[in-house]
């Protein structure tokens, strides 16, 4: 397993931060992050945190739970496969690491000995803490089980994108209670009296549910998907966080009190203590605010550069990520560039041509630049995937739609048949365009009219076009698939042992794709070849961190960026690709022609 290895950040994280949590005095955070490290702060005073501490894992670190009665033990979750028991000021104290796929979330029972954690193999186990043995399997999800929580009473309830919400007593020996929803279910958190279930789902809505998972509330919090929900310690009030980019405060009775908006808030976690309200961010500190006003404490004051997407027109390469900065590398001379802050949202898709670059943020807009005079379009949802096409530029949303929009004015010009999950890829081909989802599906066509391409076995993370009408895709099922565009010559290249992330095509016959593992892989397909497929791709580049996108520059380069900030500019020659440039955002930013923010 590849080792995260970025930068150390001494005010804060190197990368976007996954997931917060208080202490229960309100006294300590503990905030983690795709860098790899949880780090615990010093939140005495809320408009300064102080970190105090870090705890280093191998992967990003997807969460982390507080001991219930010793301030000093903290438990935490990560994608290297394990979840660890650490005293702060000692180190880790137990490694549970029996796990087959990354730790997503982890929860202590009330007698402070056992620990629940959930993964994405669907599994949820229970641990003894003082000895790391395993003790038993409580439950298991159809897929990735995303949260868990126990109640004060000792009961466990876990969400998982199968939509099924799974409760059980693991001392009482009852069977456990289920429900399933046709939306997938990625938060969940029992009252303080462990009274009532909130589960936050991803059709936007929060339910609050009594003991036998009936329906007690039904709110809608947000037009997008709701991914996280915290209690205030009163039960009175409860927050959910969503992917509209806020957060939104309820009374119990379901009365909307507060809605909290700020362009680099990510609600992917949400954590309330002592009237105060923590939350993450993209930047490298958390965001706070005051739980009964709305009014921020302290706010994420430094900013990551992540790169998200990549597009190329002009004799340049366009490069947005998380600090909404537009970068526009000079081709002849890719140690040039121009640097435009663009918007304070992250950049998560960009699409370029005709003169002008489109860039799709997670705040839901859609932006141009130069500027045109057009106002942005607002689409009210994430935007992770941009295409020009004949139709104009097509938009895909974090809640499945595809969206037309004139590129001109940037009005919208019409929807097509949505997705049944995100639009994660789209990719112009000849008379439409190709898109990928995490309906775990590939289609083809205009915006009215769509055909399946083909099937992953898990979500579709990125599609690309060739000219010679080769399709590939990238899969969470550690696959490539590529075909024609027509249907036909279809093969599976076997990928690492992680998600693929990324793919794009080199000339004729050569893919590239790179993976959650950080590696970037190269395959010659042989259509006379099938058995060949089984052969893993040669591995071109390691990155320090997952290689997150891929564009073709032309027939014969492509280039490929990774969240540690690095950027390759890959050829083709008759030996096979080789590595022509090899950039750092970091550096590309102290010599931009224009200053970007802090």
């Amino acid at each position: 397993m590849r080792v995260i290895d970025l930068p150390g950040e001494p005010g804060g994280h190197a990368a976007p931060i996954t997931a917060v949590t208080w202490r229960p005095d309100g006294r300590r955070l503990a905030t983690c992050s795709y860098d790899g490290t949880a780090r615990i702060w010093d939140t005495t005073d809320p408009a300064r945190p102080v970190p105090v501490a870090t705890l280093r894992h191998r992967r990003l670190v997807n969460g982390a739970a507080w001991h219930p009665t010793d301030p000093d033990v903290i438990a935490t979750a990560s994608a290297d496969k394990t979840a660890v028991i650490w005293r702060l000021g000692t180190g880790p104290v137990t490694v549970l690491a029996r796990h087959t796929d990354d730790v997503n979330a982890v929860a202590w029972l009330p007698d402070g000995t056992r620990l629940v954690c959930v993964s994405e193999d669907g599994r949820a186990t229970l641990w003894d803490t003082g000895t790391g043995v395993f003790r038993t399997e409580i439950g298991g999800h159809t897929a990735h089980c995303m949260m868990v929580s126990v109640s004060a009473d000792g009961r466990i309830a876990t969400v998982g994108e199968d939509g099924l919400v799974v409760v059980t007593d693991p001392d009482s020996g009852a069977p456990p209670v289920t429900r399933r929803y046709a939306a997938s279910v990625e938060g969940c958190a029992w009252s303080p009296d462990g009274s009532l279930l909130a589960v936050a789902r991803d059709d936007g809505f929060v339910e609050l549910l009594g003991p036998e998972l009936a329906t007690v509330l039904s709110v809608r919090a947000c037009g997008s998907a709701a991914r996280t929900v915290a209690w205030a310690e009163d039960g009175a009030r409860f927050v959910a966080g969503g992917y509209d980019g806020a957060l939104h405060v309820f009374s119990n009775t379901g009365a909307r009190l507060a809605t909290i908006r700020e362009d680099r808030v990510w609600p992917r976690s949400v954590s309330a203590a002592h009237g105060r309200l923590a939350a993450g961010s993209f930047g490298g500190t958390p965001y706070l605010f005051d739980l009964d006003s709305g009014a921020p404490l302290s706010s994420s004051d430094t900013r990551t550069h992540g790169p998200n997407a990549l597009a190329s027109a002009g004799g340049h390469l366009f490069v947005g990520g998380d600090s909404g900065v537009l970068l526009a590398v000079d081709l002849d001379d890719p140690s040039r560039a121009r640097a435009v802050g663009l918007t304070d949202s992250p950049i998560m898709s960009l699409a370029a041509g005709d003169g002008l670059v489109f860039a799709g943020t997670y705040s839901g807009e859609v932006l141009s630049w130069p500027p045109s005079g057009a106002a942005p379009a607002r689409l009210g949802a994430p935007v992770p995937s941009l295409a020009l096409t004949g139709e104009g530029l097509i938009a895909g949303t974090y809640d499945g739609h595809l969206v037309a929009l004139d590129p001109a004015t940037l009005t919208e010009r019409g929807r097509g048949e949505s997705h049944g999950g995100s639009v994660k890829s789209l990719a112009a081909v000849p008379g439409g365009f190709l898109s990928a989802a995490t309906d775990r599906s590939v289609a083809v066509g205009s915006l009215s009219r769509r055909r399946t391409l083909w099937e992953h076995g898990n979500l579709v993370n990125a599609v690309a076009f060739a000219p010679n009408g080769m399709v590939a895709s990238a899969s969470r099922d550690h696959t490539v698939k590529v075909g024609r565009v027509t249907g036909e010559q279809r093969l599976t290249l076997l990928g690492p042992d992680e998600s693929v992330k990324c793919v794009a095509i080199l000339g004729d016959d050569t893919v590239l794709a790179g993976s959650y593992d950080f590696g970037l892989y190269a395959w010659t397909v042989d259509w006379s070849d099938p058995a060949a497929t089984l052969r893993s791709g040669r591995l071109l580049a390691e990155f320090r961190q997952g290689v997150s996108c891929a564009v073709a520059i032309d027939e014969s380069r492509v280039a490929v960026a990774g969240w540690d900030g690095r950027i390759l500019i890959v050829e083709n020659t008759a030996e096979g690709p080789v590595i022509r440039h090899d950039l750092a955002v970091a550096d590309l930013l102290a010599g931009a022609r224009e200053a970007v923010p802090a």
